[in-house]
Order: C-alpha cells, then sequence, then structure tokens
C-alpha cells in the first residue's frame, strides 16, 4: 500500500538568520509540525542556495551549548567548520555530513570555512536535530564525520541518478552514521524522469523536503522547497523527477518519551532541564573560545 500524505507544506514562512552565517526556513516546528508528531526529529532549518559573497569576517554561529540530542547538518553546497570544548575540529564540504551527538552536554561553534568563505559563492545546508531515548541523553559527545564518498551509493539505471544513504537503509543498501533509534536519512538526486520506489514502515514518521526541482510523489505534485509530511498509513513511497531534483528523505521510529525544551537543551522533565542549565552555568560542558 503506498504511504498516505498527511500534507505538503508549500512555504514555510520568511528566511530568519541562525548567527549570520545561515539563513533559513525552520519547517520542523515551525510548519505546524510539532515535535511529538515528528519524533525522533525535533527540528529542520532549511537554508536554501544563497550567495552570502566573500568576506574576510567567517560568518557562523558563535559558542553555544546543546544537551540530550544530536545535530546534523548536510552540505550541500558550500563548506562549514566547527570547533567543540572537547578539542574536536573538522570541515564538511558538498556531500558531507557532520553528525554531533551532544549528549550529557558539549559547547561548539560552526561557521563558513575561512577558504570559502573570502571567496564567496553559493550556500546550501540542511540542519536537523535528533532526539536520543532517556537512556542516551547523557552519552559523551562525539562527532561522525561522514564524507560524500563513504556514503551508501546506488546509482540508478539509465542515468536516472544517485541515492545517498546516510543513515539507516534504503533498498538494502546501508548508511555510515550510527544512530540511537532506528533513522533513516537519504541524499536522493532524481535526473528530470526518473522515477525510484522504496518502501518505510508504516510505524515511521515519514517526510521529505524538496531541496531542488519538483517532484510527483505518490501522485501528488511537490514544488521546490516543498516539504510533504506522510501519514503513519502505507509504506510504499514513488517519487518522480518533472525536472532534475534534489530531495532529502526522513523517518525515524517514534521515541514514546516526554519532550521537555528548553533552547539548546532537549530532556524529559523540567527538573532536567533545570539541572542542565546548572551543569552549563557551573562549567560542565568544557571551555571553548569564541
Amino acid at each position: 500500500m503506498k504511504k498516505l500524505i498527511e500534507k505538503i507544506v508549500t512555504n514555510s514562512g520568511k528566511p530568519h538568520m541562525v548567527g549570520d552565517g545561515f539563513r533559513v526556513f525552520n519547517y520542523i516546528p515551525g510548519a505546524g509540525i510539532p515535535q511529538e508528531r515528528i519524533s525522533p526529529f525535533l527540528l529542520l532549518d532549511f537554508n536554501p542556495e544563497y550567495d552570502f559573497g566573500p568576506s574576510n569576517h567567517l560568518r557562523g554561529v558563535g559558542v553555544h551549548p546543546h544537551k540530550g540530542f544530536e545535530t546534523v547538518t548536510i552540505a550541500y553546497k558550500g563548506s562549514v567548520a566547527h570547533h567543540d570544548s572537547t578539542g574536536s575540529h573538522g570541515i564538511i564540504n558538498s556531500g558531507d555530513v557532520q553528525w554531533m551527538t551532544a549528549g550529557k552536554g558539549i559547547l561548539h561553534k560552526e561557521y563558513h570555512e575561512e577558504a570559502f568563505s573570502k571567496k564567496g559563492g553559493p550556500f546550501e545546508m540542511v540542519q536537523l536535530w535528533v532526539n536520543l531515548p532517556k537512556k542516551d541523553k547523557s552519552v559523551t559527545p562525539h562527532y561522525q564525520e561522514l564524507t560524500a564518498a563513504g556514503m551508501g551509493k546506488i546509482e540508478l539505471p539509465d542515468n536516472g541518478g544517485v541515492v545517498n544513504v546516510i543513515a539507516g537503509s534504503f533498498n538494502g543498501v546501508t548508511g555510515p552514521a550510527e544512530t540511537y533509534s532506528p533513522v533513516n536519512l537519504i541524499d536522493i538526486k532524481l535526473n528530470e524522469g526518473a522515477e525510484i520506489t522504496t518502501s518505510v514502515s508504516a510505524g515511521h514518521n515519514t517526510a521529505l523536503l524538496v531541496v531542488n526541482g519538483s517532484i510527483e510523489v505518490n501522485g501528488e505534485i511537490a514544488a521546490e522547497h516543498s516539504f510533504v509530511l506522510f501519514e503513519n498509513k502505507g509504506e510504499e513511497i514513488q517519487i518522480k523527477a518533472n525536472r532534475n531534483s534534489v530531495v532529502l528523505l526522513l523517518s525515524g521510529e517514534p521515541i514514546h518519551e516526554p519532550i521537555v525544551s528548553y533552547g539548546p537543551f532537549v530532556m524529559n522533565t523540567n527538573e532536567e532541564i533545570d539541572q542542565a542549565i546548572e551543569d552549563f552555568n557551573s562549567g560542565k560542558f568544557g571551555v571553548l573560545k569564541d
């Protein structure tokens, strides 16, 4: 049975700036999609292609804390660097993914990589927040740097395009990301006229973002920058590209636990939020210079 579509969001309001380096539209929870409805996903910010211009100032987001969840940054165009309070540092370029597990608490900063910033050019990114189950909210913070070359790959026949499996599996191919609950995160690039079919568990909360192009999904048109939320009925998803298109497909097994959010902290109770604030203020997240 085809997976039914609950709604297609064609406009997620006006873009807003995150720091001075990310010009984003918010789809989760900004498009009227509660975090509980799309669990384990807590947030989806999309920076559609935008040229910030050359700069000697490294645009981005300064030092800030996270606790209790994971941040996933997907680079479509441009380059992003990061530092954190564990001493880790890295750079992701087009096709790469940075998967950070904040766990028991971390400080980090993200900004346009220096050479890219000086040159300028098209910049296109997605950032997801993925919740952690209660039992894993105090894990030691760590990064997974997932390169374009290391993704699970499916080359479609007849020059139809390519599928990059970041996490979970897609038509029998698995991705490199290690997750704390079942999550599928799939980057799909389709050439005009190409079609692809896959199955996603009816129990998974499932959605897709049309990063570029225009598609027909299970018989309905989804234009560029549309966000498609599926019902938890049916399993089959059919996608046809009306023109060259890039699609991000995400699904995950819901975490049936309370969600209590306070800015960069996501826990299960108000008391745990209070403890997170106390831990941050007392320096337990480490030190990182802006």
